[in-house]
């Protein structure tokens, strides 16, 4: 009876201490961090070494045990930037790198510790997704596609994403200027996305959601605005129409236009041509392939209605109409005189001619009289 009385007790304590797998608490652990590179890929400092080492703020975070009741919300931007100083990579003030063998380190520790873990994507650069959503919703998704599919390709293996989750409550404090600038940035990359399929616009046009991050200062916030748009404006000046004079002196000649493309990839586009006033007509060029890294010269085909100064808008465009890039003006000075004034001239002057002459010889008859 004590024996049984003994085992009875003792299976009733280990009922009431075990605790099932599923009533431990997940544990979520937020990997972000405020970026350390200007838009064109060279990094401010190289402090996100320090913060990556063992006993910096993300390194503590990683180099752990294993455990199975974790989740890992991670921003995809920020892994770019480590996976960037795995490699060769260059400071703003040209001082020498010591970040690499601490960045490899690292990146393959977190791929190590979330093995077994449920891995969540913010959206890439992890910008405020309630002005995200207020200033362009469809480039909030984009942001989290492309950070989902970053952030799969630098951990080798899946990874999901939750927009209605957010690690943090902070907000942007992005000032209307910047909020302006940054939108007039987004809908000239999103242009050009349209018609150029290039990986390092894609890249770029994912890092603008930087600009929307709760982590910028207002320094960083200025800085990095400023920044966007000179980037932006450079990418833009990519695929172009030169701008040139030209002086015609006929009424049907076809004028030589200079396009160039210098994305490393061959690009589709339309050329709306735009006269100021009626004095020339010019059809569009459409259906217009650049070759990647080159210039292409086209034929504008101009008919002279009237002599005089005009200019004409060169825009390129998308198939749909959409604008792309920035328009150039070609200026026309028509010195050309229309046929038929021509004609009237030239027999009026021949009327004029030979009114001289018989006059000449009425005089010299009378004279001889």
């Amino acid at each position: 009876m004590k024996k049984f009385l003994a085992l009875f007790l003792t299976l009733l304590i280990s009922l009431f201490s075990f605790t099932p797998a599923s009533a431990v608490e997940n544990e979520i652990i937020v990997i972000t961090e405020v970026t350390h590179r200007n838009f064109d890929g060279i990094f401010r400092d190289d402090s996100l070494s320090e913060i990556l080492a063992p006993s910096g703020r993300l390194g503590r975070l990683i180099y752990v045990p294993i455990k199975t009741n974790r989740t890992w919300v991670i921003d995809p931007a920020l892994i770019d930037e480590v996976i960037a100083m795995t490699n060769t990579y260059s400071l703003e003030n040209k001082a020498p790198t010591v970040g690499k063998d601490i960045a490899l380190s690292w990146i393959t520790q977190l791929r190590y510790v979330t093995s077994r873990n449920q891995v969540v994507a913010l959206a890439y650069g992890n910008p405020d997704t309630k002005l995200a959503k207020r200033l362009a919703p469809s480039e909030l998704k984009m942001y989290y596609t492309y950070g989902n599919e970053s952030l799969s390709k630098n951990l080798i293996r899946l990874v999901t994403t939750r927009p209605s989750y957010s690690p943090s409550k902070a907000v942007s404090h992005l000032s209307n200027s910047q909020r302006k600038s940054y939108t007039h940035n987004r809908q000239q990359l999103t242009e050009l996305s349209r018609v150029v399929d290039d990986v390092g616009l894609k890249a770029l046009r994912a890092r603008m959601a930087i600009l929307l991050s709760p982590s910028l200062n207002r320094d960083n916030r200025n800085f990095f605005s400023v920044q966007a748009t000179k980037t932006v404006n450079n990418e833009v000046g990519k695929i172009k129409v030169n701008e040139g004079k030209y002086q015609l002196t006929s009424a049907e000649v076809k004028v030589p236009v200079t396009v160039i493309n210098k994305f490393p990839v061959p690009v589709t586009v339309d050329l709306w041509l735009t006269p100021t006033n009626f004095k020339v007509y010019v059809p569009n060029i459409n259906g217009i392939t650049i070759p990647a890294n080159s210039k292409l010269q086209l034929a504008m085909e101009v008919s002279v209605i009237a002599p005089g100064n005009t200019v004409v808008e060169a825009q390129l465009t998308d198939n749909k109409g959409n604008n792309v890039g920035e328009p150039a003006m070609l200026s026309l000075n028509l010195t050309v005189i229309d046929s038929r004034v021509a004609w009237f001239t030239t027999g009026a002057a021949i009327i004029l001619f030979l009114a001289a002459v018989a006059q000449s010889v009425r005089r010299i008859r009378r004279s001889k009289k």
